[in-house]
């Protein structure tokens, strides 16, 4: 492997100028580092000096070449992937071109077949410059970045189970752990889910959860609330005094989230709690309302 900052350019989509005509497509890029876009792939009307926005990879022969397609990841993304084959040297994986994207054995964690799903990584191969797969990904996971705060929804690529839990690609950048939690069916590895910040460790490590926390834990019961109160009519048989089991079965929510949402919607003026029962206030959404 070779660092993915080599040879700029490959691997990535990226705006070219169209330099000359030749009998086998345009020569696009600067005298100095040019490119053939095939006649294949050469848009319509296209002319000397336009610009075009094409993906540079590498041919059979390992010169760079251009086309209009565009691949599911470029290199210095992850993603995720189907195997179409297996040969000699490695796994092919379909990535949106018409030639597919070689993941060699020894980047592999296991071995794969066609039909499966893998997370990789796409870089530059040391040898031919050619885009390849890794399904090694640890070393090229970031730091959290330092704006990162607890509560936080984010991206998540789910890429290998652990006995704690499934570690993810957090917003195709760094990594977090998405722990087991009672009573939910976990990811599978490859799914994308939309996940919040549980916990930042001391050491930096991220800890995950599919249920909101914080805020987002806030205004998801919230409008779980209104819409509970929109169904019934205005008023549910539930206050801040009622028991968690009798919250968790009408709304599935947890009593410490219920009294945190309708303390919101309280404030909002939006509801009235009563000892046994919280109520709209006028239509739902009108900005006045009092506790009794």
């Amino acid at each position: 492997m070779r660092d993915e900052t080599a040879r700029p350019g490959i691997g990535r989509v990226q705006r070219l100028q169209v330099l000359r005509s030749v009998p086998m497509g345009l020569i696009l890029g600067h005298p100095e580092s040019e490119v053939l876009l095939p006649t294949r792939n050469v848009p319509a009307n296209a002319a000397i000096g336009d610009w075009l926005e094409v993906f540079v990879h590498g041919d059979s022969e390992d010169r760079p070449i251009a086309t209009t397609e565009r691949p599911i990841a470029q290199v210095g993304e992850f993603a995720r992937l189907v195997v179409v084959s297996v040969g000699a040297h490695g796994a092919f994986l379909d990535w949106g071109l018409a030639k597919d994207l070689l993941l060699p054995f020894p980047l592999q964690r296991e071995r794969v077949r066609p039909g499966e799903s893998v997370v990789v990584r796409v870089l530059l191969d040391e040898v031919s410059g050619r885009p390849i797969a890794t399904a090694k990904l640890e070393r090229f996971l970031e730091d959290p970045p330092a704006d990162l705060r607890e509560g936080q929804a984010v991206e998540l690529l789910l890429y290998e189970e652990t006995d704690l839990g499934t570690k993810a690609i957090v917003d195709g950048r760094f990594g977090g752990l998405l722990y087991f939690e009672p009573g939910r069916e976990a990811p599978a590895v490859g799914a994308f889910e939309t996940g919040y910040v549980q916990r930042i460790r001391k050491d930096g490590k991220v800890d995950l959860t599919l249920t909101p926390t914080g805020r987002a834990a806030v205004e998801n019961a919230r409008d779980v609330v209104l819409e509970a109160l929109a169904r019934s009519g205005g008023r549910l048989g539930l206050s801040d005094a009622s028991p968690p089991e009798a919250i968790r079965r009408t709304l599935g929510l947890s009593k410490k989230a219920f009294k945190r949402a309708i303390g919101a919607l309280y404030r909002e003026r939006r509801i009235r709690i009563g000892e046994d029962s919280t109520e709209s206030v006028g239509p739902l959404g009108s900005p006045r309302g009092e506790r009794d």
